[in-house]
C-alpha cells in the first residue's frame, strides 16, 4: 500500500538516526549530555503549581474547557502584551489560547491555506514553519533567515516569480534554531511589504523573554498598522519552564484569529481547566522567576561558548533563545550535520541537533541547547576536545578510502 498523501509530504525524521545512535548508546551504558532537545530542564515556578494543585478537582475543572481559553487567561494576555510591548489587544476577538505554539501555527495552517498556496518561510527555522503548510496542502518557498537586504530581495523575487502569489510570509525571532534577533526596523519594513503585497505575516515569538543582552526583543504588533495583516504566536513553555503543560497563545489580525477559533473548536475542547488557570496565574504574578530563567540559562550560555572555545570548538554567543548555532569544525563539515552529530554522541557522548533538520541550508550547522548545567556542559566541552584531538583517527574510520582522494 502506498503512503497517505499528507505523509507522502512529509520527508524522513532526520533526528530519528541521531536519536537511535543515542539509544543505542544509553544501553550500552553511556553517560550522554544530550543538548539535543530544546526541552527546558529548569522547574515550573512554585506559585504556578499552587494554583494549579488549588484547581484541581474544583467543581467543574474535570469537565470540557473552553477552545479558544477561559475568560481569565485571554485577559491575562491581553495584560501581557500591554505590559511588554504596549499593544492593546482585545481579549474576545483578537486572542485564542493554544495547545502550544506549535499547535498554533498548526492549526493557523490548516485555517487559511488553500491547496496550492504559497507560503514563504524561513531557511533554516523551526519545523512547523514549514511542514504545517505542506500538511494543509501548500507550498514552501525557502528565504533567508537572516533579517537584512538579502531577506527582503528574497521576499520580491518570491511575489514576482511564485505562482500563485504567496498568501503569507513566517518570522521567527529570536530564531529556532539560529539564535537570530530582529529589531522595530525591521519589523516595520515587514509589515509595510506585506501591505503592499497583500500577504498575511505569522509571527512566532515563543523566546521573546529569553534573551541575554538587556535589550528585550520587540513584538511586530507593535508597528502601527501590524494588526491589519499579522498574527503572532508566544508559548510559556521557555518563560515559565512549562514546555509539557502545552499552553501558548494566538494574538492579533481579527479575521485570522477567527478563522484560527473556528477550526480548533472542530478539533479540541482546549487545554484542561487547571492548566489555564495555573498559566493565569503565571502571567498575573511576579517575574522574579523569569528574571532567574534568563540568568541561568546567560550563565549556561557563557560556559558553553568559553569551554567549547577552549576546546577548539568556536560556537558564536547567542544574543537569545536556549539555543546555540554552530557551524560544523571544518574537517567534519564535508560529513554533513547527520553523520556529526551521530558522531558527537558515539565518540564524544555529546547529543546534539543536526541543522539539516530545520532546512536544507543548516546542513552544515548543529544545534546546541541550553538544557544541561554548567558543569555537564563544561564535561561535554572535555569530550569535545578530545573528539577533536582525535580527528585524524575518526575521519580515517569513517570516511571510505575513495573519498580521501
Amino acid at each position: 500500500m502506498s503512503d497517505f498523501h499528507r505523509i507522502k509530504r512529509l520527508p524522513p525524521y532526520v533526528f530519528e538516526s541521531v536519536n537511535r545512535v543515542k539509544a543505542a548508546a544509553r544501553n550500552a551504558g553511556a553517560d550522554i549530555i544530550d543538548l539535543g532537545m530544546g526541552n527546558p530542564d529548569l522547574p515550573t515556578p512554585a506559585h504556578v503549581i499552587e494554583k494549579m494543585k488549588e484547581t484541581l478537582g474544583k467543581p467543574r475543572t474535570d469537565r470540557y474547557s473552553a477552545s479558544k481559553g477561559i475568560p481569565g487567561l485571554r485577559k491575562a494576555q491581553a495584560a501581557y502584551y500591554a505590559r511588554r510591548f504596549g499593544v492593546k489587544l482585545n481579549p474576545d476577538t483578537q486572542i485564542v489560547a493554544t495547545l502550544g505554539s506549535k499547535e498554533g501555527f498548526a492549526n493557523v495552517a490548516q485555517a487559511i491555506t488553500a491547496p496550492g498556496d504559497v507560503v514563504l518561510v524561513p531557511n533554516p527555522s523551526y519545523p512547523i514553519h514549514a511542514f504545517g503548510f505542506l500538511m494543509a496542502g501548500g507550498s514552501i518557498r525557502s528565504v533567508p533567515i537572516e533579517p537584512g537586504p538579502e531577506f527582503f530581495h528574497a521576499l520580491e523575487r518570491a511575489v514576482v516569480h511564485s505562482i500563485p502569489k504567496p498568501i503569507a510570509v513566517v518570522i521567527c525571532y529570536p530564531s529556532n534554531p539560529t539564535a537570530m534577533v530582529a529589531d522595530l526596523d525591521f519589523y516595520r519594513d515587514v509589515v509595510a511589504f506585506a501591505k503592499k503585497h497583500e500577504i498575511l505575516v505569522l509571527s512566532d515569538l515563543a523566546y521573546a523573554e529569553v534573551y541575554f543582552d538587556d535589550n528585550p526583543p520587540p513584538s511586530v504588533l507593535q508597528v502601527p498598522g501590524a494588526m491589519d495583516v499579522t498574527v503572532e504566536f508566544t508559548s510559556m513553555s521557555k518563560t515559565f519552564s512549562m514546555p509539557g503543560w502545552r499552553m501558548g497563545f494566538a494574538v492579533g489580525n481579527e479575521r485570522i484569529i477567527a478563522a484560527l477559533t473556528r477550526v480548533k473548536s472542530y478539533l479540541d475542547y482546549g487545554a484542561f481547566t487547571p492548566v489555564q488557570v495555573a498559566a493565569t496565574a503565571a502571567l498575573n504574578g511576579p517575574d522574579d522567576c523569569i528574571k532567574e530563567m534568563r540568568a541561568t540559562y546567560k550563565a549556561r550560555r557563557d560556559a558553553m561558548v568559553d569551554s567549547f572555545a577552549r576546546a577548539g570548538w568556536e560556537i558564536p554567543s547567542p544574543k537569545a533563545s536556549m539555543f546555540a548555532w554552530a557551524p560544523i569544525p571544518d574537517r567534519f563539515r564535508p560529513l554533513g550535520s547527520v553523520k556529526f552529530a551521530e558522531l558527537l554522541v558515539e565518540k564524544a557522548s555529546v547529543a546534539v541537533s543536526p541543522g539539516i533538520g530545520f532546512g536544507e541550508h543548516g546542513d552544515d550547522y548543529v544545534r546546541l541547547a541550553l538544557v544541561e548545567n554548567e558543569q555537564r556542559i563544561r564535561q561535554a566541552a572535555r569530550n569535545v576536545r578530545k573528539f577533536l584531538d582525535s580527528a585524524d583517527t575518526i575521519l580515517h574510520n569513517v570516511v571510505p578510502l575513495a573519498a580521501r582522494g
